[in-house]
């Protein structure tokens, strides 16, 4: 295990000492290692005092061990309330050789950190598994975490809901219901739900994770996030820069434009982000690479300009939602928003080119009056298997899910919004404009965030700086298609940290980590052996639009389906890593 850099000044007088008075002007004469940045007294003061916590595991889920712990809720007041945190760790299989404890979290915010942690034999590397302690934190209020609740009752929230059961607002009713709806959730987390929502913010969870490092009997961290777990990464490499080990950050986002600094603090965080900049980006790619390769591999081909044919369904669906009449699956209802926003779910998976292209074809049948009845059944058939799906998939008023609360929760508190909900409307079409189809889809997600709705704050938030020299290098890890967290964002980062160094990889879907053979052993080489790839290193995702004939899914996030089928045995295929998504979901066919 690599140590990390000690200063100047502690090199200097090692070399003296070594070195004896006649060879004094040779030590001098050599290299000494950089100087790094280390944890302000004010941050090492808030932790440190903390008692390290005494975690009773027991065994869970077939192949796991969990825990849970009081941490406090203000770390300004160690002895007062606490708030209860949860953990899960699947042990190394080679205890002998065992480098530490990886820290997992899969994004979100609000994705559940021991989620990730029972999914790790599923798609972490081998070696991985053999030398470290897999370790997922579900932060603070969410899952198995004691819970951000915003609301007194589900019928509190489910009325207070109603105007967001939209992938996004499009029409002017649905702006004004969208608009209203956001202020009673902005409102029920500034009142409702604190104390809580106060005490959530990034830095917060930052701050439980050194705690928790210690608790697991590591000297210094081992992390791997994905997705807004980028965000935490950076929070706790400049808050904590001389306590890592190895922290690898993979689909990344900028954490200035997270926050909104100085004049940006009154943009819309999409306008920094530009998160739909990089789906616009993949889906003309994948549009474009879908007319070179022809009607044998592409059937959207056939059409002449793919490009064109899928602004066609969404012009003919801003102007009429389809109905569809199914014997089967019954009535449904595809809206513009829909069909925008199952597109920007199947960007999510590096595979999905073959989605958009099956939904372009049957949405241009069904939209299109000429269209032949064999077509149009077809189509309607598979739309409705489609919609059936995403009806079983979505939630119910029973039991109280909080995940919109927790990723607002984080959100309006980490970062600068525009000052009111009223703003969103005009705001989210100017991001259309730039980015077409996806900027309503990515902007409308923080509008709860408005200043003058969601008031709560977190005192201790942290706000930067995010240029800190860190004793150990950062990885920083972009997907030239990312439709989520822009590459953007990675190259941003990676110019903001002085110890770090770019990956990047030309591939599809979000986030990087098991999408080629490339991408996934330089992350594990790093993080056993401390080595960084080589500069400008790019790497190939394994799989290319219309070039694959093969499928692959996600490791299922479900704790009790990961429970019911078992550890995987060594050498079974990896899945990709279970991520979630940095906004509310909007990547699944709404049905009304």
């Amino acid at each position: 295990m690599p140590r990390a850099i000690r200063s100047l000044a502690a090199t200097g007088i090692a070399g003296v000492l070594l070195a004896g008075p006649a060879v004094a002007p040779a030590a001098a004469a050599t290299p000494q290692p950089p100087a790094h940045d280390r944890t302000t007294a004010a941050e090492a003061r808030r932790v440190d005092r903390v008692p390290t916590p005494k975690l009773d595991w027991y065994a869970c889920y077939d192949y796991a061990e969990c825990a849970t712990v009081r941490l406090p809720l203000d770390y300004d007041n160690p002895k007062g309330a606490t708030t209860e945190v949860a953990l899960l760790r699947v042990k190394a299989r080679d205890q002998q050789r065992k480098v530490g404890s990886l820290f997992l979290n899969p994004g979100g915010p609000g994705g559940s950190g021991t989620s990730i942690a029972l999914a790790a034999p599923y798609f972490l590397g081998d070696d991985l598994l053999d030398r470290f302690d897999i370790v997922g934190v579900d932060p603070r209020g969410v899952e198995a975490s004691e819970n951000i609740k915003c609301f007194r009752s589900v019928k509190d929230q489910t009325r207070a809901y109603a105007g967001l059961n939209v992938a996004f607002p499009w029409t002017k009713a649905e702006e004004k219901a969208y608009v209203a709806a956001s202020k009673a959730v902005g409102k029920a987390c500034s009142t409702t739900g604190k104390p809580l929502t106060g005490a959530a913010s990034t830095a917060e969870v930052a701050r439980d994770m050194d705690v928790l490092r210690r608790a697991v009997g590591d000297k210094l961290l081992s992390y791997l996030g994905f997705s807004y777990g980028t965000a935490l990464g950076q929070y706790y490499a400049n808050m904590f820069p001389d306590r890592f080990r190895a922290l690898v950050v993979d689909g990344v986002l900028d954490p200035n434009a997270w926050i909104g600094q100085g004049s940006a603090r009154n943009q819309l965080q999409e306008t920094r982000l530009r998160s739909a900049d990089g789906a616009y980006r993949a889906l003309r790619e994948i549009l474009t690479r879908c007319g070179k390769a022809g009607a044998e591999q592409c059937e959207l081909a056939a059409t002449g300009n793919p490009l064109a044919a899928y602004d066609t369904v969404a012009k003919r669906l801003r102007k009429k939602p389809v109905v569809i009449e199914d014997p089967d699956f019954g009535s449904f209802t595809v809206s513009y928003a829909d069909f925008v926003g199952a597109t920007l779910g199947a960007l999510y998976d590096p595979y999905g080119w073959q989605s958009v292209v099956d939904l372009t074809v049957q949405l241009l049948a069904l939209t299109d009056p000429a269209a032949g009845k064999a077509a149009t059944a077809t189509a309607r058939k598979a739309l409705a298997a489609r919609a059936a799906q995403a009806r079983q998939q979505r939630g119910y008023d029973f039991p109280y899910d909080n995940g919109l609360e927790t990723f607002l929760t984080v959100d309006c508190t980490d970062a600068y919004h525009p000052k009111s909900a009223d703003a969103w409307p005009a705001l989210s079409a100017k991001e259309d404009k730039r980015a077409p189809y996806f900027g309503r889809a990515w902007a409308w997600g923080t509008s709860p965030c408005a200043r003058n709705t969601w008031t709560v704050r977190d005192e201790d938030a942290w706000t930067g700086p995010f240029n800190r020299v860190t004793a150990a290098p950062v990885l920083v890890v972009g997907n030239y298609w990312d439709p989520a967290t822009n590459y953007q964002g990675a190259v941003s980062s990676a110019k903001l940290l002085p110890n770090s160094r770019l990956l990047s990889s030309d591939s599809w879907g979000h986030t990087a980590y098991g999408t080629s053979a490339c991408v996934t052993g330089r992350i594990d080489a790093y993080l056993l052996t401390g080595k960084l790839p080589a500069k400008g290193t790019l790497c190939v995702g394994d799989a290319q639009p219309f070039q694959e004939d093969a499928a692959a899914g996600r490791a299922d996030a479900s704790k009790s389906a990961l429970a019911r089928a078992g550890e995987p045995s060594r050498g079974e295929p990896k899945r990709l890593p279970p991520v979630a998504t940095p906004r509310p979901a909007v990547g699944t066919l709404t049905v009304r």
